[in-house]
């Protein structure tokens, strides 16, 4: 992990500001071994547990948050595969996510808003025989690879039948990835729209056949992983701040506070995704994730406060572009606003 450590940290603003940095960045995840971290060694993976993974996309948030984002992208989707009942599935495709010979992108934003109520699903599947012909556009998913990926997105069912998620290949006859999003950062990201028009898949291709149960048991570790966004986001942003304050600061007591805050929430992330307080609970982790975009956004403005008129020159220590990557947390799906609505419905059903 040293050398991919040493790698983003050279390469963080290359990352976040030129889309030709893209197609190094999951090479280097997958090399570093960062991609296989919680994935059981049976599978080809390094073992140990999915808070072990977000420990990681933490430390990759540290330097860059695009290749965190990639992380989260393809990590997830390596979970999707880990977490599906379809075990067929699983033996042909979680030994290329692992090896990097394809990328594994998230669509499931849509899904999650489904299953808070938030909007209806907005991908179609129709019975084609022993085949599904799928249709839809999802306007964001990171991590489509022009190399090759594989999409997760979830489909209502004209027949009755409970929504589905599938993986769609990116050379099925009917996948479409548009120019890569005219973003303000994370260009590196391979973050694109997705159409799909009529292209047939089989049953091999298909996560789950219960999409709304398997969401719930999938979310924790899906906001766990991008909470590490957050964690990684303010922990580079705070020892940058307390690297730049001396102990007669004013702000120093402020940093010194904020890194007991953030330690805390880092603890109960961990607790929550081990010991299934986050799947019995959601409300928990909903709340967490909200007092996470806080704190990222604290970290930063410290960090602003602390550094000065350095940290506003281009190219400086990455003050300018961290300043940009808090701007991102509180909108990356579910989005704050989202997150609080969906909280405050919470409240409602049980206190009625």
């Amino acid at each position: 992990m040293s050398t991919l450590l040493n790698w983003l940290d050279e390469n963080a603003e290359s990352l976040d500001a030129d889309q030709r940095a893209a197609s190094s960045l999951l090479p280097r995840l997958v090399s570093s071994g960062a991609v296989a971290v919680g994935v059981p060694q049976t599978y080809g993976g390094a073992g140990g547990s999915i808070a072990d993974a977000i420990d990681t996309v933490v430390s990759v948030a540290e330097q860059s948050l695009t290749a965190a984002f990639v992380l989260w992208g393809h990590r997830t989707f390596i979970e999707y595969v880990l977490q599906s009942e379809n075990m067929a599935l699983r033996d042909w495709l979680l030994s290329p996510l692992l090896q990097g010979r394809t990328a594994g992108a998230t669509g499931l934003s849509n899904a999650m808003k489904y299953l808070s109520n938030i909007e209806a699903l907005q991908m179609h599947a129709t019975r084609r025989g022993k085949s599904f012909a799928l249709t839809g556009k999802l306007p964001w998913i990171t991590n489509l690879r022009r190399e090759g990926f594989f999409a997760a997105a979830a489909f209502d069912h004209d027949d009755g039948a409970p929504p589905s998620v599938f993986a769609v290949p990116h050379d099925a006859s009917g996948v479409e990835r548009g120019d890569d999003l005219d973003l303000i950062g994370l260009r590196g990201s391979n973050t694109a729209a997705l159409a799909l028009n009529n292209v047939l898949i089989d049953e091999e291709h298909r996560i789950t056949a219960d999409a709304r149960n398997w969401l719930v048991h999938v979310r924790p570790a899906f906001l766990g992983l991008q909470c590490g966004m957050s964690i990684g986001l303010a922990r580079r942003a705070l020892r940058e701040a307390s690297t730049s304050c001396s102990s007669r600061d004013s702000i120093r007591a402020e940093v010194d506070h904020l890194e007991a805050v953030l330690l805390n929430q880092t603890a109960r992330l961990r607790q929550g995704v081990l010991d299934g307080t986050f799947l019995e609970r959601p409300a928990t982790m909903f709340e967490l994730r909200i007092e996470l975009v806080d704190t990222v956004a604290r970290a930063v403005a410290l960090e602003v406060q602390a550094t000065g008129g350095r940290g506003y020159l281009r190219g400086k220590g990455g003050t300018a572009r961290r300043v940009r990557e808090s701007s991102f947390i509180p909108i990356v799906t579910p989005s704050l606003v989202q997150l609080k609505g969906q909280l405050a419905q919470h409240r409602m059903v049980t206190t009625a």
